[in-house]
């Protein structure tokens, strides 16, 4: 996924299929699950358009590669970093 995409592009197919909730979900090739300043920024404008469109955004997660103990996946709600 392009994480340059306008969040309109995000909440299209949630508003074409009239949903509930949505969860937000992208990978980072180089196996690291850490969110980039990018992904923080794209996290807080979709969090945003969410509540304006009445949509509930449950999760943004960033798939990855499991390393050592850690798991293969970050997600915002979890770390506490959705509103």
């Amino acid at each position: 996924m392009n994480l340059l995409r306008p969040p309109r592009e995000i909440f299209r197919p949630a508003i074409i299929h009239s949903a509930y909730a949505f969860v937000l979900v992208h990978n980072h090739p180089s196996g690291h699950t850490s969110p980039s300043e990018a992904d923080l920024q794209l996290t807080k404008r979709v969090a945003a358009a969410a509540q304006i469109l009445q949509i509930n955004f449950l999760d943004h997660v960033i798939v990855g590669q499991a390393m050592g103990c850690g798991q293969g996946f970050f997600s915002f709600q979890e770390a506490g970093l959705l509103e």
